[in-house]
């Protein structure tokens, strides 16, 4: 019976040794990490992409600085037909996206600016629709990190899982061995987080900035190519964790923030 015991005891142990950093992948406290809101806006043409930007500017940012929320703001590098914009809203907290939505409707300031766009007729509408992805950032990269002012390509990248212990073991393997790969090659991180509601579910979404494409490909080359990434790949825990990865390239506006 002891012996049992002892085996029983020998297992669990191994089984917590094996998985204990990837149940414990998300332990900061929610206040402790940024809340994301990434929208695509599908635009109609026209002088849609020029309303956009003024509603953003003129009325939404003055209301993002009241509570210390950043703007980050990109078009297609490929300038696909018709245009998207897509845009980063980085919340300090939770609660301040929560704060924000009440404002939203209630801000005299804000709806004041905001008047002229949301009276526009319906025969002219500025977009077909937007989609919507809230997220919450990794504990490995709880705030965003901004870049330097030579930026001039972004790459978003949405992985995929199969179910949901599959998407926390690829979240474990960022938050303890990817980032810190990621940093050493230059993969430049601006965000990583979990999508919390949104496409694609169960996803994970980050994004990372480059001066250009050259050195995007060499960079993701000496990553590929490292010793650390080939031993990391091949570790059963993180094994069939992405069924689908989806990229895009974007640059940014002459209003981003980020």
């Amino acid at each position: 019976m002891e012996r049992r015991n002892f085996l029983k005891s020998t297992a669990a142990m191994a089984a917590v040794t094996a998985t204990g950093s990837v149940m414990a992948s998300n332990n900061l406290p929610v206040e402790d990490k940024e809340f994301y809101e990434f929208r695509i806006y599908q635009l109609t043409g026209g002088g849609a992409k020029g309303t956009l930007k003024s509603y953003l500017t003129e009325a939404l940012l003055p209301l993002f600085n009241k509570y210390g929320i950043k703007l980050g703001a990109f078009e297609e590098f490929d300038k696909e037909d018709p245009p998207k914009v897509y845009t980063l809203f980085v919340y300090p907290s939770s609660q301040v996206y929560f704060q924000l939505q009440k404002e939203l409707t209630t801000n005299n300031d804000y709806l004041s600016a905001a008047k002229s766009y949301f009276e526009l007729p319906a025969a002219k509408p500025v977009f077909e629709r937007y989609e919507t992805f809230l997220m919450e950032a990794f504990d490995g990269l709880p705030k965003l990190k901004f870049p330097e002012k030579n930026r001039g390509l972004f790459e978003l990248r949405t992985y995929e899982s199969y179910n949901e212990g599959a998407a926390r073991r690829k979240i474990a393997m960022f938050n303890d061995e990817e980032l810190p790969l990621f940093e050493k090659v230059k993969l430049h991180p601006v965000f990583f987080s979990k999508i919390l509601a949104g496409k694609f579910m169960p996803a994970l979404m980050y994004m990372l900035w480059f001066k250009d494409m050259d050195e995007r490909e060499a960079n993701w080359k000496v990553f590929v190519d490292s010793p650390e990434w080939k031993a990391m790949s091949t570790k059963p825990i993180y094994a069939d964790t992405v069924s689908k990865v989806r990229r895009k390239f974007l640059t940014p506006t002459d209003y981003s923030q980020i």
